[in-house]
């Protein structure tokens, strides 16, 4: 098994002496790993595709979740964008709401694609059916955004965390959204550095991102997180499309991120003990959802 670069600096390297594109770097990569066909790990990414899109379209009708902390918000927000001009955006609103509706499914048990988790599941497929109106890509341009998302978590992960409770939301949210700027990057037409820049200026906005999730669920925060990974990342992509480029290289801010999360207080990883989690309101609705008495304890 060779793996075919082990950074950020390395895949970027390849691409540019081959002349080849990010997913394609990634396509090559799957195929050597898994020892599978190029149609085998197409196919796979694709069916991946298909239940990012059914999740979108089934959270736009909107869900409610069990716990009921969360729910409704991807229909409110496409409701709004109908009848009013969004001070953001289209293209920015529309990628809020597609990735809230995404996490909204994921709350409410839904089938979803971790991308790379289940907690940060909203950000590649809500800026991807964003963009999607605008760039009108192919099915396989749709497809190859996944790769190209998929290169640079796959980097995250060997070389920081894409886990809340081992680097806090920045290595779940943060990943993701940088992994969804350098994806759409490439979608538009940028090279592969300009996509290295994107997830660059992406994390290094979302450094120091706590997990503190309101009764241990990934709902209070996370699926606003999501909207604002979204957000993030819809921006990154245009200023690297610009020729803004980040003064820290990518894979400095990847390993950044990591360190933050070492470092990072155990109450703020995961564990329902700090950050809004311990908040008056936070404590209340973990009691409403478990049936705890608070005045009790």
């Amino acid at each position: 098994m060779k793996i075919l670069f082990r950074n950020v600096a390395e895949l970027v390297e390849l691409c540019e002496s081959e002349n080849i594109s990010i997913s394609e770097v990634m396509i090559r990569q799957e195929m050597q790993v898994r020892e599978k066909s190029r149609e085998d790990v197409y196919g796979q990414m694709e069916a991946n595709l298909d239940v990012m899109e059914k999740a979108v379209e089934d959270g736009l009708k909107g869900v409610k979740s069990v716990s009921g902390l969360t729910g409704g918000d991807a229909v409110l927000i496409q409701e709004y964008m109908k009848n009013h001009t969004p001070l953001s955006g289209n293209i920015v609103m529309d990628a809020v709401s597609k990735a809230v509706a995404t996490n909204e499914v994921n709350a409410a048990m839904g089938t979803i694609c971790a991308t790379p988790t289940a907690g940060s599941a909203g950000c590649v497929p809500g800026t991807l059916f964003s963009v999607k109106n605008q760039l009108n890509p192919s099915r396989e341009q749709m497809v190859r955004y996944l790769f190209t998302s998929g290169a640079f978590g796959f980097v995250v992960a060997n070389n920081a965390s894409i886990s809340g409770a081992a680097g806090g939301c920045q290595a779940e949210v943060g990943s993701a959204a940088g992994m969804a700027a350098a994806a759409i990057v490439e979608m538009a037409g940028g090279t592969p550095a300009q996509s290295a820049e994107a997830m660059a200026i992406t994390l290094k906005n979302m450094l120091g991102l706590v997990c503190d999730p309101v009764a241990g669920l990934v709902e209070v925060p996370c699926v606003k997180r999501n909207a604002m990974g979204a957000s993030n990342a819809v921006v990154a992509a245009d200023m690297a499309l610009a020729g803004v480029t980040s003064r820290i290289p990518c894979d400095e801010v990847i390993d950044a991120m990591f360190r933050i999360g070492q470092t990072m207080p155990v109450a703020l990883k995961e564990t329902a003990q700090g950050g809004l989690a311990a908040t008056p309101t936070g404590r209340e609705l973990e009691a409403k959802v478990y049936g705890i008495n608070l005045k009790k304890e």
